[in-house]
């Protein structure tokens, strides 16, 4: 916790940290995460990732008001619900941040050297080509890590080795690495009392941006319109709807090794789908 901040109440704080509303020692709020045992620079690369997609100005990230080893404080934002308007803003300026891009597929910065979902870490060592990227930094790590926790069949880490053997000719046309939130999912994204939207818990790199969006379709999209309005300001590319499966394939992974169940076999599925 920031030193002399002033607990006002607990809040939600996702799966792994604890959470809390604080007045900081200098009078403003904020929104502080928190867990004992942190990874080192765990909070300084979620920090680094929120004002690198700030960046372009197309996306709303709560400012970065002190980070530690152990903590990170942001601007406190009061919760509303998201507006028709606030979908289509989001949905333009999404794209406005991805065309911004990234120096490369992989870390942006040395803070991101690693990717966090949850509790799992990928690297983000840099790959030559997106193809690349995503099987050796995302789905064959995935696969092995959920190989080695009983998360995956034989049978499915199969799957998942032929789809990475078939990426040049899945990804579709190439495309210069975009600027991406990482972890898309609409838990993560807040609306203000306002109706506009906020990204939160980025787990940013540089990437294929249809895979933010893919992920963003698979758990909880809360309006259409920031798919529809994507696309008015910066059309994808012939296919893409064929190759949404495919990156929804890496949450399904990540699901099936943190949390089993159901998950396994949609990964199985999906994986099954793209192996030819």
């Amino acid at each position: 916790m920031p030193d002399g901040a002033r607990c006002i109440a607990r809040v939600g704080g996702g799966d792994i940290n604890e959470a809390y509303h604080v007045q900081l020692a200098d009078g403003r709020e904020a929104f502080v995460k928190t867990r004992a045992g942190a990874g080192s620079g765990e909070y300084e690369a979620e920090a680094a990732g929120l004002r690198w997609l700030a960046e372009p100005g197309g996306v709303r990230t709560p400012a970065v008001l002190d980070v530690g080893t152990s903590y990170l404080a942001l601007q406190w934002v009061p919760r509303g619900t998201l507006s028709e308007a606030g979908a289509e803003e989001l949905g333009r300026g999404l794209a406005r941040t991805h065309l911004a891009g990234a120096g490369s597929f992989g870390a942006f910065a040395s803070a991101g050297a690693e990717a966090g979902f949850g509790s799992l870490r990928l690297s983000n060592e840099p790959a030559p080509d997106w193809p690349s990227f995503f099987a050796d930094r995302r789905l064959r790590p995935l696969a092995r890590i959920a190989r080695e926790r009983g998360a995956l069949s034989r049978t499915g880490a199969e799957l998942v080795e032929r789809v990475c053997e078939r990426l040049a000719d899945l990804c579709g046309p190439p495309d210069p690495p975009a600027r991406l939130h990482g972890d898309l999912w609409g838990g993560n994204v807040m609306a203000d009392a306002q109706g506009r939207a906020w990204l939160i818990d980025p787990s940013a790199y540089g990437g294929h941006r249809e895979i933010d969006l893919a992920m963003l379709k698979l758990f909880g999209a809360p309006s259409g319109r920031i798919f529809s309005a994507y696309e008015e300001a910066a059309p994808l590319a012939e296919g893409h709807s064929d190759r949404v499966g495919l990156y929804q394939l890496l949450p399904l992974l990540v699901h099936a090794v943190l949390f089993g169940g159901s998950y396994i076999a949609a990964a199985e599925g999906m994986a099954a789908r793209y192996a030819g």
